[in-house]
């Protein structure tokens, strides 16, 4: 496989190896593409669990427990500034 880089990342590339943090330019293509791999994991997680609670949402709201926007936002805002005193 060839694969033709630019020379941003071709620097990128050497900068790492000179920092001793990679032996070769492979053992460092090896580790991006697992971490692009574990981000693509984390995604696809994150959406299957966002999948879920739409559906969740669509089943409350058709038995009729839904919760007025404003309520919501006023109960948010609550919290935003609970979580403000908190930390200050």
């Amino acid at each position: 496989m060839n694969v033709s880089l630019t020379p941003e990342l071709e620097q990128f590339i050497q900068s790492q190896l000179e920092s001793g943090r990679y032996a070769s330019s492979d053992e460092l293509i090896i580790a991006g593409i697992k971490l692009l791999e574990e981000q693509e994991r984390i995604y696809k997680g994150r959406f299957d669990e966002l999948q879920r609670e739409i559906i969740i949402g669509i089943k409350a709201s058709e038995q009729g427990e839904v919760v007025d926007g404003e309520t919501v936002f006023r109960e948010l805002e609550q919290k935003l500034q609970q979580r403000r005193q908190q930390a200050g």
